[in-house]
């Protein structure tokens, strides 16, 4: 019996996939459930489980946009696997003699038996990058005369010593493809601003520094910092609801929930998973969910359901050294928060210059709905909470806090 495999559907509103990579070969023996390929939809990367065993005859190539419900390959499910392979079910070709193939060597570039150049032929090929092997000279026995120097000029196909000039061209996966419409499409299509802050984290590396390893041995996640800016931005969230809202045609849709959204740089590029009702979690459950969905996002396991729906983004480009940067929207939503690098800055407290560790944090929205007076007192409810987080984030109780 011949089971055609049909592109199943990742998720609504994603009409296409890509092969991104089969993980079998044409005429392969595969097992019922077995990964056979990774295909790319426009929000992820998934995996195609095989939906019987046999022998598979593919139907489609890698970097073929295949639609939904269109057949990717055929699996003969009455072929019997081949005894000591786990590979290939097909009878071997017969054997052929062996066919010494002859040695071609490689061709030289076109050089010129020359006598040497003069002194001022020299100079002149010196200044223009050239070998002397490049250029034929007309002076007696192919000597180089300082008028072939002045006319000589690299030919066609011929590259001075400048070391390697190649290039390469890749397709873009389906998933890069999307992400660059988004990002264009949140650039033309909202009246997007960002203001700018900077938050004295001195409190909260004390905290760290005090709890961390207790922290670690009870629950098993490490108390980073993404657990206190998810709380910071919650509370801020709550304070300014507009800017935890969308537009939706001549509607604003304003949420009483907080679903936080994650950038997560994965091995197909950025991904944002989301922390769902993260108003009702705790440190630990923020860091147990960011930690959950990291690892998930670089291995590859990370679904579709997993990265839609967030109200809210927070981008951490400071991992990678970023000091300052205007993060774009997420669309839908309408605002998304930009951590950065922590550098010991010198600032002014209680009328004293001291080195503190300080990060600048940035704040894009859409000014379609939200004003500067709610994106600035945001940015500063982040601020104030981040550099007083026993108060307004532990209510006073650090321990309860972080459930010791």
């Amino acid at each position: 019996m011949i089971l055609e495999m049909k592109v199943p559907s990742p998720g609504e509103s994603i009409t296409e996939v890509e092969i991104a990579e089969w993980l079998v070969e044409d005429g392969d023996y595969v097992e019922k459930d077995q990964a056979i390929a990774e295909v790319d939809s426009d929000k992820a990367t998934l995996e195609l489980p095989a939906e019987a065993s046999g022998i598979i005859t593919l139907k489609a190539e890698v970097g073929d946009a295949v639609e939904v419900g269109a057949v990717v390959c055929l699996i003969d499910t009455s072929a019997t696997k081949p005894e000591g392979s786990e590979s290939k079910a097909v009878a071997p070709e017969a054997a052929k003699p062996e066919v010494e193939t002859p040695k071609v060597e490689a061709k030289q570039e076109t050089t010129y038996a020359t006598g040497t150049a003069s002194p001022a032929a020299k100079k002149i090929l010196a200044e223009k990058n050239l070998d002397t092997a490049q250029i034929k000279g007309t002076g007696k026995d192919g000597r180089i005369t300082k008028e072939d120097a002045v006319n000589a000029v690299p030919s066609m196909g011929t590259t001075p010593n400048w070391g390697s000039r190649g290039e390469k061209r890749s397709k873009l996966s389906m998933l890069r493809r999307k992400v660059a419409e988004r990002l264009v499409s949140a650039k033309n299509e909202t009246a997007m601003l960002t203001t700018f802050n900077e938050v004295d984290m001195s409190p909260i590396f004390e905290l760290r520094k005090k709890y961390k390893e207790d922290f670690k041995a009870k629950h098993g996640v490490s108390l980073g910092f993404m657990s206190f800016f998810t709380k910071a931005v919650v509370r801020a969230l709550d304070m300014y609801p507009t800017v935890n809202s969308m537009i939706d045609g001549k509607e604003m849709i304003s949420y009483e929930f907080a679903d936080i959204s994650i950038a997560v740089s994965g091995p197909k590029g950025l991904m944002v998973p989301v922390i769902r009702n993260a108003e009702k979690l705790t440190f630990r459950g923020v860091e147990a969910e960011v930690k959950r969905l990291a690892i998930r996002a670089r291995e590859g396991e990370i679904t579709v359901d997993e990265m839609t729906g967030g109200t809210f983004t927070i981008t951490n480009g400071g991992v990678f050294g970023s000091m300052l940067s205007t993060p774009i929207i997420n669309p839908p939503q309408s605002a998304i928060l930009g951590m950065h690098n922590i550098v010991e800055r010198p600032i002014v407290r209680n009328g004293e210059i001291v080195i503190a560790p300080i990060m600048f944090v940035a704040l894009s929205y859409d000014h379609r709905i939200i004003d500067g007076k709610e994106s600035v007192g945001f940015l500063v409810a982040v601020k104030e909470a981040l550099e007083n987080p026993e108060e307004l984030l532990m209510d006073n109780d650090v321990k309860k806090a972080l459930e010791f």
